[in-house]
């Protein structure tokens, strides 16, 4: 069964929550990709609409946009995801996670595009409180 760390954009006002997803909710999010849309029900937000951004799998990896599938793959990489070089030019062999959501993925990054009737801080609040 899948487990997820979400943490959750919110670009109008700059901030981040994390939230622990797993279950039935965890197993809709597998097979997604980055970039793809998700209803927020699936991590306790109705009313929301949340965009993929990225993520890291169970050792640490991140994940890649531009690298198909879930398997992790070494690939030669410059300055952006994973990597940053400290001289222009400089390319280095990483290892990087596919751009879909397995049951290999511990974090998943998420912003919000479209904001539900209540607040986001309200309802993790209220879920806490159960």
């Amino acid at each position: 069964m899948a487990e997820f760390e979400v943490v959750i954009s919110n670009p109008k006002d700059g901030d981040s929550y994390q939230k622990k997803v797993d279950g039935q909710h965890a197993n809709r999010l597998i097979g997604k990709q980055i970039g793809g849309e998700v209803d927020g029900i699936f991590v306790g937000l109705p009313g929301y609409k949340l965009k993929i951004t990225g993520g890291s799998d169970i050792d640490g990896f991140p994940m890649k946009r531009n690298i198909p599938g879930t398997g992790r793959k070494r690939i030669l990489g410059k300055d952006g995801v994973g990597f940053k070089s400290q001289a222009k030019g400089v390319k280095k062999k990483k290892s990087m996670r596919g751009n879909t959501v397995s049951d290999q993925i511990n974090q998943l990054n998420m912003k919000v595009i479209e904001s539900g009737p209540k607040d986001i801080q309200e309802l993790l609040e209220e879920e806490e409180g159960e």
